[in-house]
Formats: C-alpha cells, structure tokens, sequence
C-alpha cells in the first residue's frame, strides 16, 4: 500500500517556518504563504525574542543610545527590522522608536542639505525611503512628515527614475543601494494614502530595474555586480535581487517578464530542502564574523529564516 505523499520542497520550507520560534515569522508565513490567519495575536509577536530584542534597551526619548543611524542599533534600523516582522504600530514602545525616527528624518534643516551637481540633487535618498516604509507600515502615513518625506523623495528622484548619493556619479545612472528603499517607501506611502503622484515615482524607479531585468547592463547584458545575486538579510540599504524582487512583488509587479532571471537565479540559490541560507552578511552578533554588531542573530550560517520567508513569497507573488 502506498504511503502518505511526501511533502513538496517547499511545503517542507514552510513547515519550518510555522515552527519558528519567533511568533512574528509564524504569522507572516501563516497569512502570507498560506492566506490564512494566524493564532498568534500583537502580544505573542512583540513578546517574541527578535522583538524583544530590538526593544530592549530603549531609552526615554525612543532611541537606544547614539544616532538614530548608528550601525545597526540604532533607532532607524531597528523600526525597519520591526515593521518587516509586522509589529503593531499602536504599541507605545513601537510608536515612540518611530517618532525618534520621524524626526530626525524630517528635521527641515536635514531635508535642505542635499547638494545638487549639473541639476541633480546628490542624496542617500535609502535613509528616507527605508524610514518612509517603515512608518507607513506602522500607521503613520498620515503625520504631515511623513508626507514632507515622500514630496522630498520625488522631489530628488533623477530623470531615470532613480536617486544616487554620489557627488561624482556622471548623472547617466542612479544608484540601485539607494534607488531601492526610495521605491519601496514611495510605495508604501501611496498604497496607505492614495497618493497618485508618489505610486508614479515609485513606478518610475521600479522601471529602472526592470529594464535591467534587475541586474544585468543594459549595453553589454552581463551581470553588473555578482554580490547582487546572493540573498542577504537584513538588505540594509544594500542592494540585491531578493529584496527588489521582494519590493517589486509589493508593487504587484513580480510577474513582469523582466523579472524572470531574478527569479531564476532565486530559485537556484534555493536548497534541496526547499529553505535558503545567506549569501554572505555585513553585520556580527555576540562578537562572531565582521561588521558592525547586529542587536538581533538573524542567522548567518545555515538556512535563514527570514531569507527563506521573503523568497517564497516572492515566489508565490510571481506565480511560480
């Protein structure tokens, strides 16, 4: 008599997921991979050690010592990492990180120090974009900084839909590092608000990789930058495929068929047991490898859970 079916690679992958022991990851992998609703409520997620983690040692003012972005433990950092598990944007010790955060970021003074060469304005337009998504994802579309952050984003974006930092760069190319989280916060702060004129410029930008078909040269066709096909996580402000993929898939586009190597080359990094592992990392934990020291093990070596998450679900968003 035939035995019981053996599960897919990737039933196994999300089996491992629904049995992390961190609630946020159930919950996401719950209502992401399989649409459903998870047991897990707002007080299991931020209970959860990663969460607990990136909340410990808050101080009064809602930072955690230091510049909101010092590497990686500052406040920027940690509200991207807590909007990514899906925490509760109500809670008070969420909603203080992130007015730390709003705040540094729209200080008018800030906002006008961008300096502009041949007509384009020189910024690392990833501090506003990662903190723009972040906040929207929270519930904060609606603070008048957050949209003072998304007017300046399209107020920086150079003709090819991008923003680059680079007081050197020719004005031809923007930069992918900083284009990216640019894209995803314009997004976000459309998607909450309706907002026409920022779903164009995040559309714009998302242009821009996909006539790439998200890392080849458009002159020659070759792979621009190797490190770019490995996954990582956290992205940071670093570019790679799986994090456009992953914001691409939010902007509905993860079907268009310039996507299709990106996916592929996801899909071969992918391991027989259907999980993937890390492709490398810019931070340590407890004093191991090199970089600057994460707050949170997000898991170096070995299959990565959050790597592992955001792969499937790009996948699923492209029908594959």
């Amino acid at each position: 008599m035939d035995g019981p079916p053996t599960p897919s690679a990737g039933g196994r992958a999300v089996a491992w997921l629904l049995e992390s022991s961190e609630p946020a990851i159930r919950r996401l992998a719950r209502r992401d991979l399989l649409g459903e609703p998870g047991p897990e409520d707002d007080r299991a997620v931020l209970g959860g050690p990663k969460v607990s983690a990136l909340l410990a040692g808050q101080r009064p003012d809602g930072g955690f010592g230091g510049h909101p972005y010092r590497k990686w433990g500052g406040a920027h950092w940690r509200l991207v990492s807590l909007a990514e598990l899906g925490v509760p944007g109500g809670d008070p010790r969420v909603a203080v990180v992130a007015e730390r955060v709003l705040s540094w970021l729209a200080a008018p003074r800030r906002l006008r120090g961008g300096k502009v060469i041949d007509g384009l304005t020189r910024r690392c337009a990833s501090l506003e974009g990662n903190g723009l998504g972040a906040c929207c994802r929270l519930g904060l579309a609606g603070d008048p900084r957050a949209e003072l952050l998304a007017r300046s984003l399209v107020g920086w974006q150079w003709p090819d839909g991008g923003w680059n930092c680079d007081q050197r760069a020719s004005g031809r190319r923007s930069s992918f590092h900083e284009t990216l989280p640019a894209a995803w916060g314009l997004h976000e702060y459309a998607a909450a608000t309706g907002a026409g004129w920022a779903r164009r410029a995040a559309g714009r930008a998302a242009e821009l990789f996909l006539e790439h078909r998200l890392f080849r040269s458009l002159r020659t066709g070759e792979v621009i930058d190797r490190r770019w096909l490995a996954p990582h996580y956290p992205p940071y402000w670093r570019y790679d495929v799986l994090q456009a993929l992953l914001v691409l898939s939010r902007m509905g586009l993860a079907g268009d068929p310039r996507a299709a190597d990106a996916l592929d080359v996801l899909e071969q990094r992918r391991l027989p047991d259907g999980r993937w592992r890390p492709g490398g990392c810019w931070w340590r934990y407890d004093g191991r490898g090199s970089g600057p020291l994460e707050v949170v093990d997000w898991g170096r070596d070995g299959p990565n859970e959050m790597i592992t998450l955001n792969a499937l679900r790009c996948l699923r968003a492209a029908g594959r």
